[in-house]
């Protein structure tokens, strides 16, 4: 069981971020609770990435404040970055390195012993069918190797808090699953997601919760059935809301054009 040193894993308040003339995110203010599988969804560009990285402080927000377990991201990154996983939505692995030879350095920053670093690689590795190509230069991996070997090293020190960007990308469809069941056995055990992608069906097929982003603003947040609830919408599907929210609804016009 996770043991908890605040009330949220995560909580956001009034960030901003711009990179230039550029507003990235704006005003975005949120908490993610512990157990919880929080979405953020979006188009490219409406800010989602930005926001995790500022979650995990590769980037410094312009304004507001952001807490990981009751860590400021700011004054405390080392403490975050010990008790968080992340994988972002392009990894950029050690490409001279063998998967195993990564997989033991990354358990090796997090302290873990020689036993439990064995088990742990051995385990994922025989689940994400890697076993027997562990000793392959990930400069030879496929974009679905490297992402697994990215979420492997993203899950072996058992983090409180998960920070996935597309993390299905690329990924065959028992490894997605295999994610996705994971996902929800480690929210049952006190481990918070924060999982961004732009296909909604995942969203609902996974989230429990969900932020719907535009132009680095949150437009919703909340369960979907209360989005749908709210935007009038109660028998939508989760692309029609997020449509209508985004006031990017009647594409019927655009298609015809593209026909003619």
């Amino acid at each position: 069981m996770v043991v908890m040193n605040s009330s949220h894993a995560v909580e956001m308040e009034s960030v901003v971020k711009r990179f230039g003339d550029t507003r990235a995110v704006y005003e975005v203010s949120l908490n993610v609770d512990h157990g919880e599988v929080f979405g953020l969804l979006g188009p490219n560009g409406s800010g989602k990435s930005t926001l995790m990285k500022m979650m995990l402080g590769l980037l410094k927000p312009d304004d507001g404040s952001i807490t990981v377990d009751g860590f400021d991201v700011q004054r405390n990154p080392i403490d975050v970055r010990r008790i968080v996983g992340y994988v972002p939505e392009s990894p950029r692995l050690y490409e001279f390195l063998t998967c195993l030879e990564y997989l033991d350095f990354v358990a090796d920053l997090y302290k873990l012993n020689a036993q439990t670093k064995r088990e742990r690689i051995t385990e994922f590795l025989k689940a994400f069918e890697l076993e027997g190509r562990e000793n392959e230069m990930l400069s030879g991996y496929s974009q679905g190797m490297r992402q697994k070997a990215a979420i492997i090293a993203a899950l072996l020190h058992k983090p409180k808090l998960l920070i996935l960007d597309e993390p299905l990308n690329g990924l065959d469809p028992r490894s997605a699953k295999i994610l996705r069941d994971l996902i929800h056995k480690l929210a049952d055990e006190g481990v918070s997601t924060v999982f961004s992608t732009h296909v909604l069906e995942i969203a609902e097929a996974i989230c429990t919760r969900v932020a719907i982003m535009h132009e680095g603003e949150i437009l919703a947040e909340g369960p979907i059935a209360e989005l749908r609830s709210k935007a009038g919408m109660p028998g939508s599907t989760l692309e029609e809301l997020f449509l209508k929210l985004t006031g990017t609804g009647d594409v019927k016009e655009i298609v015809e054009a593209l026909l003619r």
